[in-house]
C-alpha cells in the first residue's frame, strides 16, 4: 500500500531503483543535493539542477516544468553519499508566481520504475516561500529511507542551498535561475495539460515502454486537483467580443460549455471562483465529441493498423492536433527510455568493473580479463535489449506517421502535400500552424510536425547567424541570409493563407532593402500591408503605427470599451517581419521593439525577426529578454528546440518548397482572390 506521508515522517523503502514524480499547480524548478553523513554538500558537484542536471545515480529535469519525473539509482550513489534531498523552486523572472502560497500545494510521489507509488507527500502550509526542501532519501543502518520534510525558505534558492552548508550559494542558485531562462526560451511551448481521460486514445499498437525512462518527464497533476498551466500562457484577444475569448486563460472566464473540448488546443486555467473552461479559439460547439474512428480488426498476434485522427476531439483538426503532440510525446519518451538504459548499462559495467578489480590481484591475468569481458556481455545485453524495445516503437510511430502525414489539413501538412493545390483560404482559423519539422538521432527519417498554436502566443526569431549552428557556420553569410528571409516569407504566406480573408496584415521592415529579392513573392502578389519599409524613417513610422494599435486595444480591452476605438484602426491581427536587425533602429525604435515583443501578443500583433544576434552585440545584455522572448528557429537544420516534457535536443528543419514548386504562388494568389472576394 501507499504510505501517504506528512511532514516529518518517514517510509522504508523496498528498492533502490526510483522515480520522484512532483506535480504543481504551476511551473517549478526541480533538482537535488547529494549529502555525506552530516547532511553536508560537499561542493557544487553534489547538485543536480537544470545546469547540470545529471550525476551518478540521479537526473533531473533541465527546465521548469508543473510535473517532473526525478531518477534515482541509490545503488549508483558514490559510497560518501547518505541523503538525497529533492528541492523545489519557483522560476524567477518568468512572469509566474513568486510564492508557493500563491499556487496549488506541489504534490510529490516516490515511485517504482512501473509507476506503483510507495510514498506520497502533499507540501501543504507553504506561503511566502519560493523555494522548498521537499523530502530526502536517507540511508540508516544499510538500508534507505524516505522522510517527508517540507522545508520553505523565503528567501529562495540561495538560502536553501546555504542551509545545507554550500559555499557559494548565491552564485549557484543564480546561474541556475539562469539555466531555468535559457531553457525557457529554447523550450517548444507544451500543450495545455491532459484530460482526467487523456488526451489519446491509445491501441495496442501504441509505443510500449516496459521500461520507463530514468528521466524527469511531466506527468499530468493528480494530486492535487488544480490544473497545472503550460509554460506559454495564452492571451486575450484583439477586442472584446461577445463570444468566448480567442485567448481564453488570460481572462477571466464565463462558465465552461455544457460539452468542453477536451484535446490539446484547450486552455486550462480555471477561472475564477468557476470551472475550467476548455473552449479552444473561435470554435463553437453545440454537441458532443464524435469518437475517433476505430482501427481496422488486425490478424491474430499482431498490432491494429494505425488510424489517422486516433484521438479524442470535437473535430478532425483537433483530433490530428491532438495526435501529432501524442506522438512527439510517445518518441520523445521512447528516445528517453532507450538512453536511460544504455546509460545504466554503461554505469553498471563500470560498478561490476570496480568491485572485480579492488583486488590487486584480480587486475592481471586471466581472472581480470573474464571480469572485464563478463562485465562487457551484461552491458551489451542490456544495451541490445533496449535496443529491441526501442526499434518496436519506433517502427510503431513510422506506421502511424505514414498514415496521419496525407490526412492533415493545410495548416498541419508540409509545402509537399498535395492538399496545398486545393487549398481554399477558410473562414474559420484553424487551432494550429505548422513551422517546421522535428527529429532524433535514433532514427532521423521519422519526422515529427511542429505546430504552434493560433493566434500566435510568442513571436518567432529566425536566427541568420553563422553561429547558429555547424551548418551555419559552413555557409556563405549571403546566402545564410537570404535562406533566412526566405523561411521568413514561407511562414508569413502560410500565415495569410489560413486566416479568413481580411483579417490578418502583414508589415515588412527592410531598412537596407537587402531583402528585395526574397520579398518578391509577397510584394508582387500585393498581400502586403504596404511597401516594405525603407530606412530609418520607415522603421520609424511602422513601429509608431503597431505601437499606437497595441495602446489603444491594451486600453479598450481593460476598459471595456471596443465601441470607442477610431474607426481607422484595423483590429485584425497583424504580423511584423523585421529584417536586418538593428540596421535602422535607434534606441526609441529598439525601445519599441521589445515592447511589440512583450505587449503585442496579447492583442494581436505578432513579430517575426530574422536577425543575427551579433549584429546587435553592442547592446549587451538589454536585449536578452527580447530575444528570449522569441522563439527561434533556423534556415538550416539545427539541434536547438527542447521538448517540454523530457527536455531532449530535437534537430530543426525549416520548412522548404519543393524545387520547381509554383505552392507558394499559388497559395498566394488565393489569398489576393479571397480578399477581393470580400471586398478587403
Amino acid at each position: 500500500m501507499t504510505a501517504e506521508l506528512v511532514r516529518g515522517q518517514n517510509h522504508t523503502l523496498p528498492q533502490t531503483r526510483l522515480e520522484i514524480r512532483v506535480s504543481a499547480g504551476s511551473p517549478v524548478v526541480a533538482g537535488a543535493t547529494l549529502g555525506d553523513e552530516n547532511g553536508t554538500v560537499r561542493g557544487v558537484e553534489w547538485i543536480a539542477h537544470p545546469g547540470a542536471h545529471r550525476l551518478p545515480g540521479l537526473e533531473v529535469s533541465r527546465q521548469a516544468a508543473a510535473g517532473h519525473r526525478l531518477a534515482v539509482d541509490l545503488e549508483a550513489l558514490p559510497d560518501e553519499v547518505h541523503r538525497v534531498t529533492v528541492l523545489l523552486a519557483l522560476p524567477t523572472g518568468v512572469g509566474g508566481p513568486t510564492r508557493f502560497g500563491a499556487t496549488a500545494a506541489p504534490f510529490v510521489a516516490v515511485t517504482g520504475l512501473d509507476g506503483t507509488e510507495i510514498a506520497t507527500f502533499t507540501l501543504t502550509g507553504l506561503d511566502a516561500e519560493s523555494a522548498v526542501s521537499a523530502l530526502e532519501l536517507y540511508r540508516r543502518q544499510g538500508a534507505w529511507k524516505v522522510r517527508a520534510v517540507g522545508q520553505g525558505y523565503a528567501a529562495g534558492l540561495a538560502e536553501m542551498l546555504a542551509d545545507q552548508g554550500l559555499a557559494g550559494a548565491a552564485e549557484l542558485a543564480a546561474s541556475i535561475q539562469e539555466a531555468v531562462a535559457r531553457s525557457l526560451a529554447r523550450s517548444v511551448a507544451p500543450p495545455p495539460p491532459r484530460t482526467p481521460e487523456g488526451d489519446r486514445v491509445r491501441h495496442a499498437s501504441g509505443p510500449s515502454d516496459p521500461h520507463p525512462p530514468a528521466v524527469p518527464q511531466p506527468q499530468p497533476t493528480v494530486h492535487p486537483p488544480a490544473a497545472p498551466q503550460s509554460a506559454t500562457q495564452a492571451h486575450p484577444p484583439a477586442v472584446p467580443q461577445p463570444q468566448p475569448p480567442a485567448h481564453p486563460s488570460a481572462v477571466p472566464q464565463p462558465a465552461a460549455p455544457a460539452h468542453p473540448p477536451t484535446g490539446p488546443g484547450a486552455s486550462a486555467t480555471p477561472a475564477a471562483g468557476g470551472p475550467i473552461n476548455y473552449a479552444h479559439p473561435r470554435r463553437q460547439h453545440a454537441a458532443p465529441p464524435l469518437p475517433p474512428p476505430a482501427a481496422p480488426p488486425a490478424e491474430p498476434g499482431q498490432a491494429p493498423q494505425p488510424v489517422a485522427g486516433d484521438a479524442t476531439g470535437w473535430s478532425m483538426d483537433e483530433r490530428l492536433y491532438n495526435q501529432i503532440w501524442g506522438m512527439f510525446e510517445d518518441l520523445a519518451r521512447a528516445a528517453a527510455a532507450y538512453r536511460s538504459a544504455v546509460d545504466f548499462a554503461e554505469s553498471r559495467m563500470g560498478q561490476e568493473l570496480d568491485r572485480s578489480l579492488s583486488d590487486p590481484r584480480n587486475r592481471i591475468g586471466g581472472t581480470g580479463d573474464r571480469a572485464r569481458e563478463e562485465a562487457r556481455a551484461k552491458r551489451d545485453e542490456l544495451t541490445a535489449r533496449a535496443r529491441e524495445v526501442l526499434d518496436r516503437d519506433l517502427a510503431q510511430l513510422a506506421a502511424e506517421a505514414a498514415v496521419v502525414e496525407p490526412a492533415l489539413p493545410a495548416a498541419y501538412a508540409g509545402w509537399d502535400n498535395p492538399v496545398w493545390h486545393a487549398h481554399r483560404i477558410p473562414m474559420e482559423l484553424p487551432m494550429a500552424l505548422r513551422i517546421g519539422d522535428l527529429h532524433l538521432p535514433e532514427r532521423t527519417d521519422l519526422r515529427i510536425p511542429l505546430l504552434v498554436r493560433l493566434p500566435l502566443e510568442r513571436g518567432i526569431w529566425v536566427d541568420s547567424g553563422r553561429t547558429a549552428s555547424e551548418a551555419a557556420a559552413l555557409m556563405d553569410t549571403d546566402r545564410l541570409r537570404r535562406l533566412a528571409v526566405e523561411t521568413a516569407v514561407l511562414h508569413a504566406a502560410r500565415l495569410l493563407a489560413v486566416y479568413p480573408p481580411g483579417e490578418f496584415s502583414v508589415h515588412v521592415i527592410d531598412p537596407a532593402g537587402s531583402a528585395a529579392g526574397s520579398m518578391a513573392p509577397l510584394v508582387d502578389a500585393g498581400v502586403l500591408a504596404g511597401p516594405p519599409a525603407p530606412g530609418p524613417g520607415g522603421v520609424a513610422s511602422v513601429l509608431a503605427h503597431l505601437t499606437r494599435r497595441v495602446d489603444l486595444v491594451q486600453m479598450a480591452v481593460r476598459a471595456g470599451a471596443a465601441d470607442a476605438l477610431p474607426p481607422d484602426l484595423d483590429t485584425g491581427e497583424q504580423l511584423l517581419v523585421v529584417n536586418d536587425f538593428p540596421h535602422g533602429f535607434d534606441d526609441r525604435a529598439v525601445t519599441q521593439l521589445r515592447y511589440l515583443a512583450d505587449e503585442g501578443p496579447s492583442v494581436g500583433v505578432h513579430l517575426l525577426m530574422v536577425a543575427d544576434r551579433e549584429d546587435a552585440s553592442a547592446y549587451g545584455p538589454v536585449l536578452d529578454p527580447l530575444w528570449r522572448s522569441l522563439l527561434r528557429i533556423t534556415p538550416v537544420a539545427d539541434n536547438h528546440l527542447a521538448d517540454p516534457w523530457v527536455g531532449h535536443a530535437w534537430t530543426y528543419e525549416p520548412p522548404a518548397t519543393p524545387p520547381g514548386s509554383r505552392v507558394l504562388a499559388q497559395v498566394l494568389a488565393a489569398v489576393t482572390a479571397a480578399r477581393r472576394a470580400a471586398g478587403r
